[in-house]
């Protein structure tokens, strides 16, 4: 069994690195203070890039936010829902159908989807994230389950 670092790490500050869309930025986690930074993607120091690289073990780069998993998310949603009517609004929001419209501000009207799809990618974005922790040896699998359970 690998090393598993003992580094407290603020959950939200990691949840808001995997999830943001900020393509200019890239997210890294110190995994010996547990502190989440990022750089602009546009940073021309040569010498930070170089330093980062010879540090990956220490620097691990946070993944970037993946549009092609959330479009996955979507249709899977969007598939489920049993209103014929809602499902083809919906269907025709997210594949840039006209009229369209955001579908945060349609599902505003049926809280009960809106709910659901926030757990959907709750759960969905809670897994990679803990599968990630537990492939870069900062937590195993029974210790995260162990400190989520007390947030």
């Amino acid at each position: 069994m690998a090393f598993v670092h003992n580094v407290e790490i603020v959950w939200d500050e990691l949840i808001d690195a995997f999830s943001s869309g900020q393509g200019n930025r890239v997210y890294f986690l110190d995994n010996q203070t547990g502190e989440i930074f990022f750089v602009p993607t546009t940073l021309e120091d040569d010498e930070f890039w170089r330093q980062m690289e010879s540090n990956r073990e220490r620097f691990l780069e946070i993944p970037r936010f993946d549009y092609s998993v959330e479009r996955q998310i979507m249709n899977g949603f969007i598939g489920a829902i049993e209103d014929a009517g809602l499902k083809k609004l919906l269907g025709s929001s997210v594949n840039g159908r006209k009229p369209f419209g955001n579908l945060n501000d349609i599902l505003s009207f049926f809280p009960e989807e809106l709910a659901r799809l926030k757990e959907i990618k709750d759960e969905f974005l809670t897994s990679r994230v803990r599968q990630w922790l537990e492939v870069n040896n900062l937590f195993t699998a029974e210790t995260l389950s162990v400190s989520l359970s007390r947030i």
